[in-house]
């Protein structure tokens, strides 16, 4: 029969089974549904049960790892602080060349952030930030935020001498605030007053101040500082400006706005107060002016000094690649990226220490613990597990104990010392050096981490049956080929367990270096530490953790390619 013949008969017979399941119809289960859908239904609801069953650790695992590292990696590159305590100044220095002292626009810009980030008492904050860029800008913010008080008193005391109506808060509301607020603020203040006089708590916050819209073009500048002090004194003091006096920065806004409005723009004001605006406005160019960056400069001499704007300029973006760089020791300057100055290039260097002794703790653990795992694993069952014990003890002990008992060991007077001179090996006069230093880093966590180098060679060495290193001996094999050719390759997984746990947990040891590793001997998670607990330069710590997790899976990924991580085994 042919191959044509033959096709052709097959394709008659699948048609003759379609055409019959036509005529009988789907197969039915128990329940009366379609059984592929009654499958389809039993399976969802399996993984349903199973996804139940993991929801527990995921969730941890997602709180606990992924959410830290999310974070971590958020706050590297988050810079928001100065574009929220300074918005207007940020603005202003937008178009900024950098070449003389920025405009008295700008610093009429930078007096109304910094009077309202003074009362809500963040611009040490941003000082602080700042300060890891320029030093010197903390203590110019510290200072600034105590003389900023002043800043407009003189334009205040002649608008009150001109009408002391400026000084009443009655006539300011009347003037800024939308008549709906001020309607709102009149109910809420009628029921506190009720509830007072009856004894009752009463809880309610204050509405929300508003701004009259006609006022935002006749005096832009002064509702704009006029809207911060309301609406701080409200969040910050609880209080009212119905019954606070204006900041003296908005006396300033005012002055500047009564001058450089246009006189058609005051005089079409026809809103409450418009006599009192016109009155002043007509002999607001009388009044004393403020040479605002004379003032600022003599409350503090870094506001003349142009790397201070430059740093508020060149750190104004809401996200920043500072951290980063300043981890490379490299910086970010109005010019373009830069290397630090020399003395100040210390991460690199750290980096690489941290790898390079890593490494080599790494490598001490393998030549030390190869011998004891192979012992362990060719002894009697119940010897072996006695000296397992031992190699476990040191699990008994806190780290922090283990690390300070090295410190006695390794000094200079201490017992290795002492036990070296006594046996004639080391004059006395020429004790070796061992603490504080990079020895000393590399015995205490070769010590340390060494148990993890030994159990997962012990458990992988205890799976390798010992009739093949016979039957390699019985084909005439020496014991150095039959340990090299036979045994030695089947115990290369247990090897790529203990150089991975050994690796990744060195590389983020601060404690043990802290202690004995002085000031050759600390590793980059040491500075890490630094900046998190003493400097609060959480940024840069972040990047450096950050780097820091992305050099560990770089290492990862090449020993993959080269060792392949489906040889590693824990037994």
């Amino acid at each position: 029969m042919t191959d044509a013949a033959t096709g052709n008969i097959g394709r008659a017979a699948a048609d003759a089974r379609r055409a019959e399941a036509e005529q009988t119809g789907p197969v039915m289960a128990a329940d009366g549904r379609p059984l592929k859908q009654s499958l389809n239904r039993a399976l969802r609801a399996q993984k349903l049960r199973a996804l139940a069953l993991i929801a527990p650790l995921l969730l941890f695992l997602l709180v606990t790892f992924v959410a830290p590292i999310i974070d971590m990696l958020f706050r590297s590159v988050e810079n928001q602080i100065t574009s929220e305590t300074l918005p207007r100044t940020v603005v202003a220095l937008e178009d900024w060349d950098a070449q003389d002292l920025p405009s008295q626009d700008t610093f009429a810009a930078l007096a109304y952030d910094f009077m309202e980030a003074a009362e809500r008492r963040i611009h040490t904050r941003l000082g602080s930030r700042l300060n890891y860029e320029t030093t010197g800008i903390s203590s110019t913010f510290r200072r600034s935020g105590r003389g900023i008080d002043d800043l407009g008193e003189t334009q205040a005391e002649q608008f009150i001498d001109l009408n002391p109506q400026w000084e009443d808060p009655a006539a300011w509301v009347a003037l800024m605030a939308a008549p709906d607020w001020i309607a709102a603020q009149a109910d809420w203040a009628a029921r506190a007053d009720a509830a007072d006089a009856a004894d009752r708590p009463f809880d309610e916050a204050e509405p929300a101040f508003r701004l009259a819209g006609g006022i935002v073009a006749t005096l832009p500048e002064t509702a704009d500082a006029y809207r911060s002090f309301a609406t701080t004194i409200q969040q910050e003091d609880e209080d009212s400006p119905t019954a606070e006096e204006p900041w003296n920065t908005v006396y300033l806004a005012l002055y500047r706005d009564l001058l450089r409005q246009p006189a058609a723009t005051i005089a079409a004001y026809d809103g409450p107060q418009a006599a009192l605006v016109q009155e002043a406005a007509g002999v607001a160019a009388g009044f004393e002016a403020t040479d605002l960056p004379a003032f600022f400069i003599d409350m503090d001499d870094g506001w003349g000094d142009l790397k201070t704007w430059e740093t508020i300029q060149t750190f104004s973006d809401p996200y920043t690649a500072g951290y980063f760089l300043a981890a490379l020791d490299l910086q970010l300057t109005p010019q373009g990226i830069e290397m630090q100055p020399e003395e100040q290039q210390i991460y690199l260097m750290l980096f690489w220490r941290t790898i390079v002794l890593s490494l080599t703790i790494m490598g001490l653990c393998v030549l030390l613990g190869y011998p004891i795992a192979y012992l362990l694993s060719n002894l009697p069952m119940r010897t072996s597990n006695l000296l397992l014990i031992l190699v476990l003890l040191p699990f008994w002990t806190s780290l922090l104990v283990r690390t300070s008992a090295w410190k006695v060991l390794l000094q200079q007077q201490g017992v290795i010392n002492d036990t070296l001179v006594w046996l004639g090996l080391v004059a006395d006069d020429a004790r070796l050096a061992l603490i504080n230093n990079q020895v000393g880093t590399v015995i205490a966590m070769t010590h340390i981490l060494l148990p993890f180098m030994i159990l997962p060679l012990y458990s992988v060495m205890k799976t390798i049956p010992p009739s093949y290193v016979r039957a390699a001996k019985s084909l005439g094999a020496t014991n150095s080929t039959a340990f090299w050719r036979v045994y030695f390759p089947q115990s290369v997984p247990g090897i790529g367990a203990g150089c991975i746990l050994v690796f990744i947990l060195s590389i983020g040891y601060y404690i043990t270096p802290e202690l004995v590793g002085g000031r050759t001997g600390i590793f980059i998670s040491n500075r890490i530490a630094f900046h998190i607990s003493d400097s609060l330069n959480w940024g840069l710590a972040a990047a450096l953790g950050s780097i820091l997790l992305i050099l560990v899976l770089a290492l990862y990924w090449l020993y993959d390619r080269m060792v392949g991580i489906d040889n590693v085994k824990l037994g």
